[in-house]
């Protein structure tokens, strides 16, 4: 059966020191795949559109900001992340330099800066700690990963480095 993944994109919008990166509180929507969690900004693909015009019309969407900066920092694939099984695959963003205000919420939940040393103490998807390392650090490689889940749990982690 061939793959044929749900697309999305996922960004980390920076402060201008580089020192907090923007992240969504997931907790407005009862029913929420994520509820309660702390999570980067983006999301599905739309069918007409790149990857990069996907990443700059959901941080538009979700914070009122324009992306300026724009670094792909990896991919990864989640076979049978979603709510029903569904495969997902993720373009990973940093978003160094932007325009505008951040809104203080949207639909989805609240936004706030977050230190980066901080992050992984927030609570996250299980997966998310294995490759947000790989967002945040100075090696200019990008990592492109495979992460298996299954009911909701990553059963692991592989990933390449160029």
């Amino acid at each position: 059966m061939p793959y044929t993944p749900i697309l999305a994109t996922l960004g980390y919008v920076m402060s201008p020191d580089g020192k907090q990166t923007l992240l969504i509180h997931r907790n407005s929507r009862a029913g929420d795949l994520h509820l309660g969690k702390y999570n980067g900004l983006g999301g599905k693909l739309a069918p007409d559109e790149d990857i990069v015009a996907g990443l700059k019309r959901e941080i538009r969407e979700e914070a009122g900001l324009e992306c300026e900066e724009i670094l792909l920092r990896g991919t990864i694939s989640w076979p049978g992340f979603g709510k029903e099984g569904e495969d997902w695959f993720g373009f990973i963003f940093r978003i160094d330099r932007f325009r505008g205000t951040p809104f203080a919420e949207n639909p989805e939940g609240t936004l706030s800066w977050a230190p980066v040393e901080k992050i992984l103490d927030l609570p996250l998807w299980a997966g998310d700690r294995y490759f947000l390392p790989l967002v945040f650090n100075n090696d200019p490689r990008q990592f492109h990963g495979v992460m298996p889940y299954d009911g909701g749990t990553p059963v692991s982690w592989t990933y390449s480095l160029i």
